[in-house]
């Protein structure tokens, strides 16, 4: 999801996984729900923002403890109202410009995956395409999620 100004929308991890990471906004379908329904109420928890989902822009798998495997689906939005601050499990949410990026500690992959979709320009030549910058805890990419149905929808993408 991004901004008028052509910042990504980013949250920094309060709880494990990923504890103290950024990545762009998710969680986990709860039963019943639908990925996009999903995509809007974890948004509205995460960053108090309203939005419209869009397409899916991407799907990675990751490995999760205990032997788990991880499904995260990103889509795009598009902010229709609310006011930005961090709540439910992000201690942190800001809108961040791409070059800004590379100075946080992300989930491993993210850069990656998002630069795969073509949701983020290529990476610059002779540069890292995606540092890994943990910062000692464990991580996923691309959004959080948590064991059940496997499916973790995020917003990683779209304007």
């Amino acid at each position: 999801m991004w901004d008028d100004q052509g910042r990504l929308l980013m949250v920094r991890r309060g709880r494990p996984p990923g504890e103290g990471l950024w990545s762009v906004p998710g969680g986990r379908v709860e039963p019943g729900e639908s990925d996009a329904e999903a995509v809007a109420r974890e948004l509205l928890e995460e960053t108090g923002l309203i939005v419209s989902v869009g397409d899916l822009a991407g799907v990675v798998e990751r490995p999760g403890p205990d032997g788990v495997t991880f499904v995260i689906h990103d889509y795009a939005a598009t902010a229709v109202g609310g006011v930005l601050r961090a709540g439910d499990d992000a201690a942190d949410a800001r809108w961040v410009a791409v070059p800004d990026l590379d100075d946080l500690p992300l989930t491993p992959g993210l850069l990656e995956a998002l630069r795969e979709w073509g949701t983020l320009p290529p990476a610059p030549a002779g540069g890292s395409a995606a540092p890994d910058r943990r910062p000692g805890t464990p991580g996923t990419p691309g959004s959080p999620e948590t064991p059940g149905d496997g499916r973790a929808p995020g917003t990683g993408s779209g304007s």
